[in-house]
């Protein structure tokens, strides 16, 4: 059994958007993940919804976006039009999570929880079988290339023990600092997603890179 593997496209060359889902298509890959930011939630401006229409109408993998936005509630059908089939809001945008994660349910796409490096997985303790994916944040969310925090194996640990207690099918995703000498460690702690921005489409053959990623087995 092998990792699911979702590049970012925040780290895509936006001047060939196209040829770059293109590559993603033909590689490994089992998502695109793509990163909404308002400049509000997080410190940084990505792009929003056409640009996920566009990246959705030349893509032929399911889109991971992952809303790093206040007021999250407002756009979720927005960009499940935009053809979203997996969507991820922050626990620390949402006041009341559990109806916001049954509006993304009932839009019939996977619901997913994104949490920043300071937020404890206890939080998510009550909802964990609401949830279809959990988004750990590895780096400080809002600009890709961040140094990886290392507190991240035992927080997944933890929240692997958590969906396995609950006897939940929720898969745990790996955002931010993700790359070859960490993934067997992070998939060891219990990760079943990685997110990998810079470390795939800043290298000399992102095809392989992914490949690479994929063939790191679960055990």
């Amino acid at each position: 059994m092998s990792p699911l593997i979702a590049p970012s496209i925040l780290a895509a060359d936006f001047a060939n958007l196209q040829k770059e889902v293109e590559m993603l298509n033909t590689s490994q890959a089992d998502f695109i993940h793509v990163d909404i930011m308002d400049g509000v939630f997080v410190p940084n401006i990505s792009f929003g919804i056409p640009v996920t229409q566009a990246i959705k109408r030349h893509a032929k993998k399911p889109l991971d976006v992952h809303l790093m936005i206040v007021e999250p509630d407002r756009y979720l059908e927005a960009f499940k039009d935009a053809g979203a089939d997996i969507i991820s809001v922050h626990y620390e945008a949402c006041p009341h999570l559990h109806r916001t994660l049954q509006v993304i349910k009932s839009l019939g796409v996977k619901a997913g929880v994104a949490i920043n490096p300071h937020t404890s997985i206890d939080f998510l303790r009550d909802v964990i079988q609401d949830i279809d994916l959990v988004c750990m944040m590895s780096v400080n969310p809002g600009f890709g290339g961040q140094k990886f925090i290392e507190n991240t194996y035992s927080k997944i640990s933890r929240l692997k023990d958590l969906v396995l207690a609950n006897g939940a099918n929720t898969k745990i995703e790996i955002d931010g600092g993700v790359n070859i000498q960490n993934a067997p460690k992070l998939i060891t702690a219990g990760a079943d997603v990685l997110v990998a921005g810079s470390f795939v489409f800043n290298s000399p053959n992102p095809v392989n890179t992914i490949k690479e990623l994929k063939s790191i087995p679960i055990v």
